[in-house]
């Protein structure tokens, strides 16, 4: 017997048909895990100690299962590392993968987990080697997967928010912790327990998320993404650069030691306007005329270190960090010597990135 289609089968229809094609629609965001806090374990809900790396991708989805109401979500596992264990071949291996991640027509965004040591560097590293206008969204926990009120489930679900948010597109590496979106050039870290850790002390956030409503308040102002000259393709090892912190009547040998031991840049974490002692500076002149870039950067935390002001960077031959710290500093000088040893063209891109 035929039955009639009536008014209520045309509603359940509709109804369907909307319900798929709203499923359909759903962004596609992969999650890469490299380790960190965000996957780190320990023996109580209560106890400050804990092994970070222990917990993989899978399990980290799985504890946020609001995340698919928002993205189809994938997941990968480029490491299981705590981040002071972060390297130049994981900075590499990640990279790459966005890149080609990004690049199909069917990723919408990734989300990085990572922890919170370095994260910064990191961030760094990806906002001047990710080629795409893709958002890219790293996140991490000040508290272990098992601590009582562990802040990676909700920072996970506000990562995902962002990297599935439409209006996301053309910010750069953002990094999404504690309901604040910062950009990877602005942020650090500045307490070694505080959940509220990271700020964005000079330029401010780039935006907020509330349980994934997102505000965004502007974009970064410096060179990144697609529009970024660096690349890392075909890269399978970056030079090296070590970083000297500058004291009070600083061991000079220190520099000289860098550079026996293979370092082709130095970065001079320097006291005030990115100074160092009569001492020091005259062994970094005696670096640059072998070859080796130095960059002169600041331990204080806020700030300008400014070109030729207390001392002679065109006579001595060095380069200033302008507003990036000696950890950032690092990572551009890093992916600079890519390209170049000339101390005038790196300045440029000082100045530019």
């Amino acid at each position: 017997m035929k039955v009639p289609f009536t008014p209520r089968h045309l509603l359940l229809a509709l109804a369907f048909t909307a319900m798929h094609a709203v499923a359909a629609d759903k962004p596609n965001v992969v999650i890469l895990a490299t380790g960190g806090t965000i996957a780190g374990s320990a023996a109580t809900q209560t106890q400050a100690g804990y092994t970070s790396g222990q917990v993989g991708v899978d399990i980290l989805i799985g504890a946020v299962p609001q995340i698919q109401e928002l993205a189809d979500i994938s997941g990968e596992q480029i490491s299981n590392v705590g981040s002071q264990d972060m390297s130049d071949a994981i900075w590499l291996k990640l990279a790459n993968r966005i890149n080609e991640l990004l690049a199909k027509s069917d990723v919408d965004g990734v989300v990085v987990t990572h922890g919170t040591d370095t994260l910064e560097e990191t961030a760094f590293f990806l906002s001047l080697t990710v080629k795409s206008d893709k958002p890219v969204v790293m996140t991490a926990a000040m508290r272990p997967s098992t601590a009582l009120s562990a802040d990676g489930p909700l920072n996970i679900y506000n990562a995902v928010a962002i990297a599935a948010d439409k209006n996301a597109k053309g910010r750069g590496v953002m990094v999404a912790v504690n309901d604040d979106i910062h950009e990877a050039r602005a942020f650090t870290k500045t307490s070694t327990t505080d959940v509220q850790t990271f700020q964005s002390p000079e330029k401010g956030l780039i935006g907020v998320t509330l349980y994934g409503e997102n505000t965004f308040f502007r974009t970064p102002y410096k060179t990144f993404g697609a529009k970024s000259e660096f690349s890392v393709k075909g890269v399978d090892k970056l030079p090296r650069v070590d970083v000297i912190y500058m004291t009070a009547d600083v061991s000079p040998d220190l520099i000289s030691s860098a550079v026996a031991k293979g370092a082709k840049g130095i970065v001079s974490a320097g006291v005030g306007n990115g100074n160092m002692t009569a001492a020091a500076l005259k062994e970094a002149e005696k670096a640059v005329k072998k070859g080796v870039v130095v960059v002169r950067a600041s331990r204080v935390p806020f700030g300008t270190v400014g070109r030729n002001v207390e001392v002679n960077d065109d006579e001595v031959g060095t380069v200033a960090s302008n507003e990036l710290n000696p950890a950032k500093a690092r990572v551009l000088l890093k992916l600079a010597l890519l390209k170049t040893s000339d101390a005038a063209k790196i300045q440029q891109y000082f100045n530019q990135y």
